[in-house]
C-alpha cells in the first residue's frame, strides 16, 4: 500500500510540474503573440504544415518539429514561415533558460503556439464577456472560461511531450494551400484521417485570408455545407459549433502519429535537510 501511495504522490507531483510549465509557456506565448499579431496566420500555418506531413501507411511524419529545419523551410509551401520559426526560436530560448525539466521540444512549442494563436479567432464571445463585466478583462476572462469553449482544450493540453525529429520529413506531403485544387486539399486531409468537415473548420490554417479560403472551399458541394455551418456559427456570440469542432480537429491534427511522453518536463523535487 505504501508503494502505491508513493507512486500516486509521484504522479501528482509530475502532473503539477507539467501543468505549471505549460501554464508559463502559455503566458509567454500570449504576451509575445499580442505584441506580434501580424505573425498569427503564419504560426497557424506552421502548426498545420508540421503536422500534415503524417503518412498513415509508413507511420512517418506528423507534428515532430522538423519544419524548423532549413531543408523544410526552403520548400515552396513553407517559404513564408521563416519569420514564425525565428519568433518561436527566441521564445524557446527564454523558456528553456527558465525550465527546470529540460528544454521544450520544437514539436510541442509549434503546436501550443498554434493553439494560442487560435484565441485571436475566438474574440467575439470573449469581447462580449469582457463588455458584460464592465470592461474588466480579468472578470471577462473568468466568464469566458466558465461559459465559453475554453474547457474543450483539456485533451489537447494532456498531449504534452512530443519528440523532435532531427531530420526533415519527406517532400511532397504538404500543398500550397491557396493554389491547390480543392480535390487535392481534401485528398491530403483524407490521407491523415481527416474529412471534409475538418477541412472546412480548419480554413484559418489554410490561408492568410480566411474569407477567401472559405469562398474557395465553398465551391465544392460537399464542403459548402460545412463552410456555411461554421460561417453561421462565427456570427453568433458564443461561436460554440465553430470553436468546439475547431478545437477537436486541431487536437487530432496536433498528435498525428506521435507517441506522447507523459513524463516530459518533470524533475525530481528538491530534498530539504533538517538542521538540528
Amino acid at each position: 500500500i505504501a508503494s502505491t501511495d508513493n507512486a500516486m504522490a509521484a504522479d501528482l507531483i509530475q502532473r503539477s510540474q507539467r501543468a505549471d510549465f505549460l501554464g508559463k509557456i502559455k503566458v509567454k506565448l500570449a504576451k509575445a503573440i499580442k505584441e506580434n499579431p501580424e505573425l498569427v496566420p503564419f504560426l497557424l500555418r506552421l502548426a498545420l504544415n508540421d503536422a500534415i506531413t503524417y503518412d498513415k501507411e509508413t507511420k512517418t511524419g506528423g507534428p515532430n518539429g522538423s519544419i524548423r529545419l532549413s531543408e523544410e523551410l526552403k520548400r515552396p509551401e513553407n517559404v513564408k514561415l521563416d519569420s514564425a520559426v525565428t519568433f518561436l526560436e527566441g521564445l524557446k530560448k527564454e523558456i528553456d533558460e527558465e525550465s527546470k525539466g529540460g528544454p521544450i521540444s520544437w514539436a510541442d512549442l509549434i503546436q501550443i503556439g498554434g493553439k494560442k494563436n487560435l484565441f485571436f479567432f475566438f474574440r467575439t464571445f470573449l469581447d462580449a464577456a469582457i463588455k458584460k463585466c464592465g470592461g474588466n478583462e480579468e472578470k471577462g476572462n473568468f466568464l469566458y472560461n466558465a461559459y465559453g469553449s475554453n474547457g474543450q482544450w483539456g485533451f489537447f493540453d494532456k498531449q504534452f511531450g512530443r519528440s523532435d525529429k532531427p531530420e526533415p520529413d519527406p517532400e511532397g506531403r504538404v500543398l500550397l494551400w491557396e493554389e491547390a485544387p480543392i480535390a487535392e486539399i481534401t485528398n491530403r486531409f483524407s490521407k491523415v484521417g481527416l474529412g471534409p468537415r475538418q477541412v472546412a473548420v480548419l480554413s484559418a490554417f489554410l490561408g492568410t485570408d480566411q474569407a477567401a479560403m472559405d469562398a474557395k472551399l465553398a465551391q465544392d458541394s460537399e464542403l459548402a455545407r460545412w463552410v456555411k455551418k461554421y460561417q453561421d456559427s462565427r456570427e453568433t456570440v458564443s461561436q460554440t459549433d465553430y470553436e468546439v469542432d475547431l478545437i477537436g480537429a486541431f487536437t487530432r491534427l496536433s498528435i498525428l502519429g506521435q507517441s506522447i511522453n507523459y513524463e516530459a518536463y518533470t524533475y525530481p523535487p528538491k530534498k530539504f535537510k533538517l538542521k538540528l
